[in-house]
């Protein structure tokens, strides 16, 4: 069963919206591509744009999504994660993009509803 884990991420001060997307797609992305590299099977990264304007407001710039095929995969990820290497690493290239403090890290539970379409 597939286990999804979404982290609500937020850009550190003083870095602007475009400079955030820029750093994480061309260089934080491949940090976490390699380190989720065989035990995760998808990492989304959904840039959020508030409808009303209120970029200032906003609790999160982005909320990251990756799905582990199973719990005990995910929880051999954060296990190797948790390496001193890799560790550095990570937290070493989140101080240059996230404000650390604000990180927030969730599993989800799915549920769905159908919806008519415009014809029913």
């Amino acid at each position: 069963m597939t286990v999804t884990v979404i982290t609500l991420l937020k850009r550190r001060d003083g870095m602007s919206k475009a400079d955030f997307i820029a750093y994480y797609e061309e260089r934080h992305r491949r940090i976490g591509e390699k380190v989720l590299a065989g035990y995760a099977t998808r990492y989304v990264r959904r840039f959020l744009f508030p409808m009303d304007g209120e970029d200032h407001i906003c609790d999160a710039d982005v909320v990251m999504e990756i799905d582990f095929p199973d719990k005990a995969r995910m929880e051999e990820f954060f296990a190797s994660a948790a390496q001193p290497d890799v560790a550095a690493m990570i937290s070493e290239d989140e101080a240059r993009l996230f404000d650390r403090a604000r990180i927030r890290t969730f599993t989800v539970e799915e549920h769905f509803s159908r919806l008519p379409s415009a014809e029913e």
